[in-house]
């Protein structure tokens, strides 16, 4: 179900990109990290970067692995790359929250949390410790 509110930057979510893309694009859903500001008026869209749990080979500077910590749910379980090459701005219709499991009764519990941002080792796409691609997109 498409997210009803605008996201915040640093908030991890999932990301369908099944449609209007081809390989070697991001082509499946997967989670990603939100890295545009919150607009002041009305804005259908927002800046990510895709995560992926398949190491880069070779590892560039924009690259980052992530802190576990910075993840819900599965997501926390496996290595898990920001692909910051790959930045893309997508339709809010395509996120959807992380699914962190599901509760007592069997209903499914769902999360939009933010990564670490604090400190040298924070996961924040866009910080100077990993520059990544453009520095015309900074998150203070």
């Amino acid at each position: 179900m498409p997210l009803t509110f605008h996201p915040h930057p640093g908030m991890v979510l999932m990301c369908d990109f099944n449609t209007g893309f081809k390989a070697p694009e991001m082509i499946k859903r997967r989670s990603v990290v939100v890295i545009s500001p919150r607009p002041r008026r009305s804005n259908l869209l927002c800046t990510i970067v895709p995560l992926s749990t398949t190491a880069p080979n070779p590892v560039e500077p924009f690259h980052h692995r992530m802190d576990p910590r910075s993840l819900p749910g599965k997501l926390s379980k496996k290595e898990t790359w920001a692909k910051c090459d790959m930045l893309a701005t997508v339709s809010l219709g395509r996120f959807d929250r992380v699914m962190a499991g599901r509760g007592p009764h069997g209903k499914r519990i769902y999360v939009a949390e933010r990564v670490i941002a604090d400190g040298p080792e924070g996961d924040l796409p866009g910080r100077d410790d990993c520059p990544r691609v453009g520095k015309s997109i900074l998150i203070p």
